[in-house]
């Protein structure tokens, strides 16, 4: 099984400036060769990584600057590009901007990098042209180098290595005949359909404030000034720390779900659609934005998507299988007697069945319908479908009833 190992760089200067040399050039081939790609789209032509890679042998006898980055380290740059533009199209990768995107490359040839542990707190490793560098010994390495991948966030290096760990994934579950329905909200960043909730704040409200007053500053500042390059770094200081805080949540609550699960069932949510700008209606071009500016920051504060993905990498350890399903009216179905009405859900977290009185929390309800969704229905006694209390109570009848519902009245109250 190939796992990731991330460690801190210490570089040295001269290094540093190295591996901004790499960065900006990885960042050059990629936009160009993206540029020549949709270039042969609009003429109804093709373009893959084949001829690229040769015309780019081309371009370093042009262009000797090229060569300051090893090689194999551009032509990753234009298989990266060759997958993206195969699984998303080539007119939806995104270029890679001088101010937004942080320096990154990848060295894949694994038999080029060696990888020593010089003392307790230290190792380093030696990468082409970069030479030896130190970083900080975290954590094992725990098996053999396939690649190395370094990147820049905010001030700090670090280097991400592909390691063969020599694990698979098993076959079955250790408890295979458990299973979970997770419901994502903005709220709440995870709720299961036993009842546990799942949450942890991000940023301190002393940090908020003196973000809030950095994006002031930020605002008056000039572009390309050095002030406002001393105020960016500032942010990115806070946001990274937020964002290392929100990844570190999602691994701890995805080990919990997928130790604990043999099935993790997850509402088929599309991020990136439900957080697009809002752009009004044409009559008032303006309404509904700022209302909507702010439940697409509550949903990316949240991190669903890095929740989903975090599940699927924890998922190969225990051969947990994570199942996604439709989420259309989970919240507003009653799981008790599968009654369908807006009005079940009086506010965010208090639900009662206009039908039946059924009374629950809102995120626990919606986690049960999940569940039962996936055909793992929820019994009247509280305990799974799948190894079910033969002492429950009969399955209610109403014309009403959700095409999600597979479940029995008498869930408790909370």
């Amino acid at each position: 099984m190939l796992s990731g190992r991330r460690y801190r760089l210490e570089l040295t200067a001269d290094q540093a400036v190295l591996c901004e040399t790499f960065g900006d050039i990885c960042r050059s081939v990629w936009n160009t060769a993206l540029e020549q790609r949709r270039e042969y789209r609009r003429r109804g032509a093709w373009m893959n990584y084949v001829p690229q890679a040769a015309e780019l042998a081309e371009a370093k006898r042009e262009f000797p600057w090229l060569t300051d980055a090893p090689s194999h380290v551009l032509q990753q740059t234009l298989r990266d590009l060759d997958r993206a533009c195969r699984e998303h199209g080539t007119f939806r990768v995104r270029w890679r901007s001088k101010a937004h995107w942080s320096p990154s490359f990848r060295f894949p040839a694994g038999n080029l990098i060696a990888v020593e542990r010089i003392g307790r707190k230290w190792g380093r490793a030696k990468l082409p042209k970069l030479g030896w560098v130190l970083f900080r010994w975290s954590r094992a390495l725990g098996g053999d180098v396939r690649s190395a991948t370094v990147t820049r966030q905010g001030r700090h290096w670090y280097v991400s290595f592909l390691v063969e760990d020599g694990r698979s994934t098993p076959d079955r579950h250790t408890m295979p005949e458990t299973a979970v329905g997770v419901d994502r909200g903005v709220k709440v960043a995870a709720t299961t359909s036993t009842g546990d909730f799942h949450d942890r704040p991000y940023i301190t409200r002393g940090e908020a404030k003196r973000l809030r007053r950095l994006q002031q500053q930020l605002a008056r500042c000039k572009r390309d000034s050095k002030r406002r390059r001393t105020v960016l770094a500032k942010i990115n200081a806070i946001t990274g720390r937020v964002r290392n805080r929100r990844a570190d949540f999602c691994a701890q609550t995805a080990h919990t779900l997928t130790t604990g699960n043999a099935v993790v069932v997850l509402e088929n949510l599309r991020t990136r659609s439900m957080t697009a700008r809002a752009t009004g209606t044409v009559e008032r071009p303006g309404r509904g934005v700022k209302a909507k500016t702010g439940l697409n920051r509550a949903i990316l504060d949240k991190g669903w998507h890095t929740l989903e993905l975090a599940l699927r990498n924890a998922a190969r350890v225990t051969g947990t299988r994570v199942v996604l399903v439709n989420p259309a009216y989970t919240s507003q179905t009653c799981h008790a007697c599968g009654h369908v009405d807006p009005k079940n859900r009086e506010s965010q977290a208090a639900f009662e069945c206009t039908a039946c009185g059924h009374r629950d929390h809102a995120d626990v309800n919606a986690a049960k319908n999940i569940l039962n969704a996936a055909g793992h229905a929820v019994s009247g006694r509280g305990d799974l479908g799948i190894a079910r209390s033969m002492k429950r109570q009969p399955t209610a009848t109403r014309a009403g009833r959700s095409p999600h519902a597979v479940c029995v009245a008498g869930v408790p109250v909370l």
